[in-house]
């Protein structure tokens, strides 16, 4: 309603609006967000299966887990103003991106690609409601990653109204106690949890599969066009996977690119690491002498990742598989995150573990 009601007035735009607003041939269906602050809907439009997102407060922000409060109404398409010139808003733009991914030299190329998506009606020019559309969906965590990673591993955008916004629809869960209500999760026990995955998941070689495209988003966020990002919630729910066994993010909100993951840190007042936490898990070492938080993470992605995969991979691994797949996984688990451990060492674990599980797959229809 208050997108609809803004773009009624004028004071937003996108592909999307109107078919939600006018024609109503968007149909939203059940809601799959546990979080109040985020709505998110399965639905259809276009006859495809798609995902509806509508954020009510900021995403990825931790100083806010618990009390979250509801934004503003009034303020939220306030930039830019009216006779704001396009080189102001590019430079706008480009100043946006440099404070949340980093000073670097890609920048200026994903500033255009900003220019042209929020070009909605194709008329090669940028109104001012799709310029506060487009500025308004950069303010989303998610929309920002969707820019600054590659499709292959991540839900298409689809469409936008403001910054309300449309992807291709949720992928196959991975982890199938994500069914269950948020409360019974914890009351499962271990053993539980990994019977459930070998009941209900797929067959040992395609979670092969799956877990080769999560290595390889795994090297996308440490080696992307736009810097380096870090996964601050690593848990089997997040695992999804196309209808063919391809990886998929299945929430890529919880995704933060190190300039906003170090701005959070460093300088941050601490008594343990645990006060060093941005997101769910990423953690960064207490100088207990300064009590301040130190800017490295203490474990980095793919040891977060190669936890998972112990649990995913490990039951139901073919029996002459399943030792060096172990200790290789093991090996991974206890790579750290500070500047000391060089990137080549991380680099060579992934590629190892890569080459072992296409070695058991190539050549088989899993491939």
């Amino acid at each position: 309603m208050v997108i609809c009601d803004q773009y009624r007035k004028g004071i937003i735009s996108g592909s999307l609006c109107q078919d939600l607003c006018n024609l109503h041939k968007v149909e939203w269906r059940t809601c799959l967000s546990s979080v109040p602050g985020q709505q998110v809907y399965s639905g259809l439009w276009q006859s495809k299966e798609v995902t509806i997102k509508c954020g009510i407060e900021d995403g990825l922000d931790p100083k806010a887990r618990s009390d979250l409060v509801p934004r503003q109404e009034l303020v939220l398409f306030d930039k830019p103003t009216r006779g704001t010139s396009i080189k102001e808003f590019r430079e706008m733009t480009l100043s946006f991106l440099k404070a949340n991914l980093g000073d670097l030299p890609s920048l200026p190329a994903l500033v255009g690609q900003v220019l042209l998506m929020a070009d909605f009606n194709k008329d090669s020019r940028v109104s001012l409601a799709e310029a506060k559309s487009v500025w308004a969906l950069l303010q989303r965590n998610e929309f920002l990653l969707l820019l600054s990673l590659q499709e292959e591993h991540a839900s298409r955008l689809l469409g936008s109204c403001g910054d309300l916004y449309v992807t291709e629809g949720v992928p196959h869960g991975s982890w199938h106690g994500a069914a269950l209500p948020p409360l019974l999760r914890p009351l499962l026990p271990p053993a539980l949890h990994t019977a459930l995955q070998q009941w209900l998941g797929p067959a040992w070689p395609w979670r092969a599969k799956i877990a080769i495209g999560l290595l390889e988003f795994v090297e996308e966020l440490f080696h992307s066009a736009y810097g380096t990002f870090y996964m601050c919630e690593t848990t089997l729910a997040n695992v999804g996977y196309t209808a063919k066994y391809d990886f998929k993010m299945a929430d890529l909100q919880q995704v933060a690119p190190e300039a906003a993951v170090r701005r959070f840190l460093q300088g941050r007042h601490c008594e343990h690491s645990a006060d060093c936490t941005y997101g769910r898990d990423c953690r960064a070492p207490c100088d207990k002498l300064m009590r301040q938080c130190k800017g490295d993470l203490i474990q980095p992605n793919l040891a977060k990742v190669c936890e998972l995969l112990r649990d995913y991979l490990l039951p139901g691994a073919p029996a002459e598989l399943r030792e060096e797949l172990g200790r290789q996984l093991r090996t991974c688990t206890t790579l750290s995150g500070l500047a000391s451990q060089v990137e080549a060492h991380h680099a060579l674990v992934l590629s190892h573990l890569k080459a072992l599980l296409w070695k058991e797959i190539s050549n088989t229809k899993y491939s």
